[in-house]
């Protein structure tokens, strides 16, 4: 068995543009090409135009620097930041009692069961889609190495995440997921225990797409064509213009509700201005 001192800390990650990029031991080493090449929320928040290979390495390593992204240094809490993102809206949902904690997948920890609210914002506020992570002990230590599915190997793993949650006592939980095929999953082994938000759908095709309204309660429009397709006849209610967030059953209807509620009524009208190109 390899000696633990000798491993690569390594972290894979589909970041802005849905650009694949590994860093090991602290350096970006690998930055491959985005498949999108605006996204308005980049464009809103930090002012670029265009998506390109060069931009992306640049906004990573500004995340490792600004809150220690895949690092010892981690600052693992955070406030609101984006009207209607799906960390604010677990984080509304448990700071208000409807969930106990959320499944999610942390830098530094792989799956984790969370149920502080500025802790859920600070960990999924801050990452775009987590493809492989290496334990850190001082991110681990911050989760709580009894809420961490695989603090010694990082895993992620939704389906255990809940399984864990449920373990842990929660009785109702929010988790996110990434692949169609999980939400299914976890809504057939949890049923109403659970509220299911689907993230990081850019790139989904149709059957995918059908499937996550089928089984999630909140979905994310990201960059997703069938996403937005699915939801002209299938979405209960939006929320924002620039990433659309739909709700797709009563429950994540209330949710939407509750948060427009909060944010005194507004819902982000304006024109449309979707990322491009939509995959």
């Amino acid at each position: 068995m390899q000696n633990r001192v000798n491993m690569k800390n390594r972290h894979v990650i589909e970041a802005m543009g849905k650009t694949k990029v590994v860093i090991e031991d602290g350096k970006v080493i690998y930055v491959g090409e985005p498949s999108v090449t605006y996204c308005p929320l980049f464009m809103k928040h930090r002012g670029i135009k265009e998506i390109t290979s060069d931009e992306v390495r640049e906004n990573v390593e500004f995340r490792m620097r600004d809150f220690g992204m895949c690092g010892p240094n981690r600052d693992m809490r955070m406030p609101d930041f984006l009207t209607y993102g799906v960390s604010e809206l677990l984080a509304m949902a448990v700071s208000k009692e409807i969930l106990d904690a959320a499944v999610l997948v942390a830098d530094g920890a792989g799956t984790v069961v969370v149920s502080d609210p500025e802790l859920i914002q600070g960990i999924g506020g801050r990452i775009s889609g987590m493809i492989e992570t290496t334990p850190i002990a001082e991110v681990i230590q911050a989760v709580g190495r009894e809420n961490v599915l695989d603090p010694d190997k990082g895993s992620i793993d939704q389906f255990n995440g809940t399984q864990l949650a449920f373990r842990l006592g929660h009785r109702k939980v929010g988790v996110t997921v990434a692949k169609a095929e999980d939400a299914r999953m976890v809504r057939d082994g949890f049923g109403s225990s659970v509220m299911i938000f689907a993230v990081h759908t850019t790139g989904a095709d149709q059957k995918d797409a059908r499937l996550f309204f089928e089984t999630c309660d909140i979905v994310s429009a990201c960059a997703s064509r069938w996403v937005r397709e699915e939801a002209r006849s299938l979405a209960l209610l939006q929320v924002g213009n620039k990433i659309p967030i739909y709700a797709t059953s009563e429950d994540g209807k209330k949710l939407l509700e509750m948060r427009i509620a909060q944010l005194g009524g507004r819902k982000e009208s304006g024109p449309e201005d979707p990322p491009r190109p939509l995959l």
